[in-house]
C-alpha cells in the first residue's frame, strides 16, 4: 500500500521488490475493474528488469477514497502516484478508461512518461444513455450489457487458454465487486472525456495502441483518429478478440506488451 493524496492505494508488484535501479511501469485497469486484470502482463513484466505498479485507481478494488469523476482527475493523480512513490517517470499501460487516462497523463506531465501502450481503446469513448442511466440506478443489467460486449462471440462458449477459467463468469463477478456507484462514475468519465485527440497530438514519447478485432465496447475504428493522431505509434490488432483483451487473448497481449516496454 502506498499513500496518495490522504488515501491509501494498492499496487501489486508483480511480487517483485521496488528495486529503484530498474525503470517502472505503471498499469492502470478500466471501469469497474481493479489491478488482477493485469495479472499475467504484470508479473511476467515485474520478472523481466522493470518495477511493476499494477494499481487499483482511488475507490477501486482495494484502494481507498472516492473513484475519481472525470479522465483529466485520474491523470493527474497518476502523477501524484508517481511522487508518492519517488519515481521520476514511469511507462504507463492502461486498458479502456485506464487507456484514456494514461493517454491524458502522457499529454499532462510528458516528461514523467517514457513510453505509452493503450489496450482496447477508442476516442472519443460515448457509452449509450440507457447503458448510463441502468448504471445510475445501480440496475444489475448495466453489468450484464457490458460483460456480453466485452467478448468476442466465440468466447462467449468458453475456451480459455487459462483451463477452468470460465471468463464472462468472471468477468460479472469482478463488476459484481465494484462498490455502488463506481460503474457509473467511471462510464461517465469516459462519455464525457472530449480531449483524446488533443492529447494524442501532445505526446511525445512512442506509443502503442492494441486493438480487439472483434471488439464492440471500443469498435477499431474508435481508434483510428486517435492512432493518427499519435506521432510515433505501433498498432498490434488482434484478431478474434473483444474488449476484455486481457482475459481472452492473455499471451498475446503479453507479447505485444513486453516487446514494446522491454526492448
Amino acid at each position: 500500500m502506498v499513500d496518495v493524496a490522504g488515501h491509501p492505494v494498492y499496487a501489486y508488484t508483480g511480487a517483485r521488490a521496488y528495486d529503484a535501479a530498474l525503470p517502472t511501469v505503471v498499469f492502470v485497469h478500466g471501469a469497474a475493474n481493479d489491478h488482477s486484470v493485469w495479472a499475467l502482463q504484470s508479473r511476467y513484466v515485474a520478472h523481466h528488469g522493470r518495477n511493476v505498479l499494477a494499481v487499483d485507481l482511488p475507490g477501486h478494488g482495494r484502494s481507498g477514497g472516492a473513484a475519481l469523476p472525470s479522465v483529466e482527475a485520474i491523470a493527474d493523480w497518476l502523477a501524484a502516484l508517481l511522487d508518492a512513490v519517488a519515481v521520476d517517470a514511469a511507462a504507463l499501460v492502461g486498458h479502456s478508461l485506464g487507456s484514456l487516462a494514461v493517454l491524458e497523463a502522457a499529454a499532462r506531465h510528458g516528461s514523467r512518461v517514457t513510453r505509452l501502450a493503450l489496450v482496447g481503446p477508442a476516442v472519443p469513448m460515448p457509452v449509450s444513455e440507457d447503458l448510463l442511466a441502468a448504471a445510475a440506478d445501480n440496475d444489475h443489467v448495466a453489468y450484464e450489457l457490458i460483460n456480453g460486449w466485452s467478448f468476442s462471440a466465440g468466447k462467449q462458449l468458453g475456451g480459455n487458454q487459462a483451463p477452468g477459467l470460465w471468463m464472462t463468469g468472471g468477468g460479472m463477478r469482478l463488476m459484481e465487486r465494484a462498490h455502488e456507484g463506481v460503474l457509473h462514475n467511471d462510464l461517465a468519465a469516459c462519455h464525457h472525456y472530449a480531449g483524446g485527440l488533443e492529447a494524442a497530438a501532445a505526446v511525445r514519447c512512442p506509443a502503442l495502441v492494441v486493438i480487439g478485432a472483434r471488439d464492440l465496447m471500443a469498435p477499431p475504428k474508435g481508434a483510428q483518429a486517435l492512432i493518427a493522431a499519435l506521432r510515433d505509434a505501433r498498432v498490434v490488432t488482434i484478431p478474434d478478440c473483444g474488449h476484455a483483451l486481457m482475459t481472452e487473448q492473455p499471451d498475446a497481449v503479453l507479447d505485444a506488451l513486453a516487446g514494446f516496454l522491454l526492448r
